[in-house]
């Protein structure tokens, strides 16, 4: 039977949902390659046949970069909350939701880049998005300084509710408010 599984298509996604779940955090592609002993390529190409696999279920396979995570669906996250009854979280400054923003659409980018963009500092907003895991470090601009490039993480995916960043709306398109207003109820109330 585990074979026969290992043979098909809507076998190996299977068997990628399920390590996936055990594993409840975000796992690269190389990783689970190496768990499965398939070779990445063959990862790849039924991590489409996983997504589709999940449609309609309440779970969706997010995507960000190289890593991989099974997670709540957004439009059954309320049933999740429910079942979890989360302490109340607090919002986002506004300040704090355009430097997201910024960082989304730009990524990687740097802090001077940003507060050219923002024409404010930024770095205190900066210090409370990477605690709220929304933004991490990508690395480093060869050159004076070696300023820091910011880029989104999968927390910022799931928050957004968006399975990897391409899917973000184009710009000039909706306000960025209206996909990012769920980004503005977590972590902690900010005085940014």
């Amino acid at each position: 039977m585990a074979a026969e599984w290992r043979q098909s298509e809507a076998g190996l996604a299977g068997a990628i949902i399920a390590v996936l779940f055990v594993r409840a955090e975000a796992i690269s592609v190389s990783e689970l390659a190496h768990t499965l002993e398939l070779t990445r390529e063959a990862v790849e190409q039924v991590i489409e046949t996983g997504a589709d696999l999940l449609q309609g279920t309440g779970l969706m396979l997010q995507r960000h970069r190289d890593e991989l995570q099974l997670v709540t669906h957004p439009q059954a996250a309320w049933a999740v909350e429910r079942a979890l009854r989360p302490e109340v979280a607090g919002r986002l400054s506004k300040p704090a939701l355009e430097t997201l923003a910024i960082i989304a659409y730009r990524q990687p980018v740097t802090r001077v880049a940003i507060e050219a963009i923002r024409g404010v500092n930024c770095e205190a907003v900066l210090e409370s998005l990477s605690r709220h895991g929304l933004i991490d470090e990508l690395g480093r601009v060869e050159g004076p300084g070696r300023p820091r490039l910011f880029g989104t993480t999968l927390r910022f995916l799931q928050v957004v509710g968006i399975s990897q960043v391409d899917d973000l709306p184009p710009l000039g398109g909706p306000d960025p408010s209206s996909w990012l207003g769920r980004a503005a109820e977590i972590g902690e109330p900010d005085a940014d």
